[in-house]
C-alpha cells in the first residue's frame, strides 16, 4: 500500500465513524472533510465527487459490518428460534446499532425513491440474508429461505421499534 492509499484508508475509517455516529443525514462535503480531518478540496483529491465518498465510506462500513458478523458465525447451522435469540442480542448491541440505525437510513431513503441507496440496501438486506441463511439448520433449502426471510423480517421490526424508543414490547 503506497502513502496516498494508506492515506485513503485513514479517511474511510474517519468517515465510517462519523457515518456510523451522526447518520447520512449529516453528510455534506464541509462535515465529512472536518471529520476526516481534512479539507474539503483534499477530500475531493481522494475521491471523485461526493457520490464517490459517500458509495466508499458504505462499502467499507459494510466490510466492518461483516467482520463484525463472522466473529459470531456459528461453527454449524442452528434452529431459526436459536439463531433469532443470538441476533437479537447481537445486533440490538451497542455496539452494533449503529450499523443497523445506518440500515435503516439507507432504507428510509431508498423509499423515499434514491436509486443509490435502493441499490445499497438491497445489497445490505441480500448480504444479510445470504449470512442467516449459512446460519440456519433446515430439512431443505426452500425452508431455509423462507425461514432466513422470515428472520431478517422480524430482526428489522425490532431494529426499528429500538429506533423509535418501543424495544419493551420485545424484550419481555
Amino acid at each position: 500500500m503506497n502513502k496516498t492509499d494508506e492515506k485513503r484508508q485513514e479517511i474511510l475509517d474517519r468517515l465510517a465513524a462519523y457515518i456510523l455516529n451522526e447518520g447520512l443525514v449529516a453528510s455534506s462535503l464541509r462535515p465529512l472533510a472536518k471529520a476526516a480531518q481534512t479539507s474539503d478540496r483534499m477530500l475531493l483529491y481522494y475521491f471523485k465527487d461526493k457520490a464517490e465518498v459517500i458509495s466508499a465510506s458504505l462499502e467499507h462500513i459494510l466490510t466492518q459490518l461483516v467482520v463484525l458478523l463472522e466473529e459470531h458465525t456459528a461453527k454449524k447451522p442452528v434452529p431459526v428460534n436459536k439463531l433469532q435469540e443470538k441476533l437479537s442480542t447481537l445486533l440490538l448491541d451497542d455496539k452494533m446499532f449503529p450499523y443497523m440505525s445506518l440500515w435503516l437510513e439507507i432504507a428510509s431513503l431508498s423509499a423515499k425513491g434514491d436509486p443509490f441507496y435502493a441499490q445499497v440496501g438491497e445489497q445490505i438486506g441480500r448480504g444479510l440474508l445470504d449470512w442467516a441463511k449459512s446460519q440456519l439448520k433446515c430439512k431443505s433449502e426452500k425452508a431455509r429461505d423462507a425461514e432466513a426471510a422470515q428472520l431478517l423480517i422480524t430482526i428489522e421490526g425490532m431494529v426499528l421499534l429500538k429506533c423509535i424508543g418501543m424495544q419493551d414490547i420485545y424484550q419481555k
